[in-house]
């Protein structure tokens, strides 16, 4: 009957079971599909890498880029198994070779060497990509230093006497770069910036010429790297002033950096680093950075990386990370301020 209270109930029974057999159904599904998901995100870090893998450098064959990456490549293709081979795509200071990677498959088979001028760029012109947000970073690999260097005919011996000097003589001291927007040019804004001066810059078309004319004695002073001006210090040439890192070179222990020569803070360095394409696996990002850090810390390449003039360096993802952040907000900081346009 219609209105019968047990029979109600049985049918209230009957919908109840159901409907928790429908939940545990549906339970279960989740959960396959959940381990499924585990696996999926466990099986790219156990096979990986099971095919060659490529290091893209935005820079040409024969460049400190380019040496860091074939080291670095070479040992992480032995601690992986399979050959991680370097290859260069260069123009537009690097960022055709970062875009390329950024768009690359997110599969830890296309990595990329970055450099200092890949956290300049941004700051400098419109990209077709992100660089802080469409590359994961693996490691920050290395360090060049880099140097203050002056003709000894400009006749200062340390950063304060020259910091004086261009007070003295306000928009009368230049300085050669090798570009506008490069980061021999946006080091001496820097100091501009940190110790209230004006050297004007003299741009050349690469750090080569520079440092020619300033050996010569037509431009009197230039930042460049450790690597190519120190051969001039060491036979009298030219004077050191300060590395612009913050540690002492291990080529030149003796020469101050910016910091201990004056100006508290300072910074600029030619730093190096590997990263993927944003969205790589975890387990992927984290195995990759695991070899390159082994890599790091071999003896055989950290010796093959400082006769090049290079500090080796290392670090996590998080920390790689960290770093970019900095230089992205420090140097678009200074090139607004300081007005900076690359024609």
């Amino acid at each position: 009957m219609p209105n019968d209270p047990a029979s109600a109930n049985d049918t209230k029974s009957r919908l109840l079971g159901g409907f928790m057999s429908h939940n545990r159904a549906i339970a279960a599904v989740l959960g396959l599909a959940l381990g499924a998901a585990v696996f999926a995100g466990s099986a790219p870090a156990q096979d990986y890498p099971n095919r060659p893998a490529r290091i893209v450098v935005g820079f040409g064959p024969g460049s400190v880029a380019d040496i860091v990456a074939r080291v670095v490549a070479t040992r992480v293709s032995q601690t992986l198994g399979q050959q991680f081979v370097v290859e260069n795509r260069t123009g537009a200071g690097s960022n055709i070779a970062a875009e390329f990677v950024a768009r690359a498959p997110k599969d830890g088979y296309t990595l990329f060497m970055a450099t200092v001028a890949n956290t300049i760029n941004p700051a400098l012109g419109q990209l077709n990509f992100d660089f802080g947000k469409d590359l994961a970073p693996l490691a920050l690999v290395a360090n060049v230093p880099q140097m203050l260097v002056t003709h000894p005919s400009l006749g200062v011996s340390s950063i304060k006497e020259l910091i004086a000097l261009a007070k003295s003589k306000p928009e009368e001291i230049q300085y050669a770069s090798s570009g506008v927007g490069t980061l021999s040019h946006l080091s001496a804004e820097l100091l501009n910036h940190s110790a209230g001066i004006k050297l004007m810059q003299v741009p050349y078309p690469g750090s080569a010429q520079a440092l020619n004319d300033v050996i010569a004695g037509r431009v009197p002073l230039m930042f460049g790297p450790a690597s190519t001006t120190w051969g001039s210090v060491q036979a009298g040439k030219l004077k050191a002033l300060s590395v612009t890192e913050t540690k002492r070179a291990a080529m030149a222990p003796d020469v101050p950096t910016m910091s201990e020569a004056g100006v508290p803070g300072y910074a600029a360095s030619i730093w190096m680093g590997l990263l993927a394409p944003a969205g790589t696996p975890q387990p992927v990002v984290d195995k990759l950075s695991g070899a390159i850090n082994e890599a790091l810390k071999s003896a055989e390449v950290q010796k093959a990386i400082r006769n090049q003039g290079v500090d080796p360096l290392g670090g996590s993802p998080a920390e790689f990370a960290q770093h970019i952040d900095g230089e992205l907000k420090k140097w678009s900081g200074l090139i607004k301020a300081a007005g900076i346009k690359r024609k």
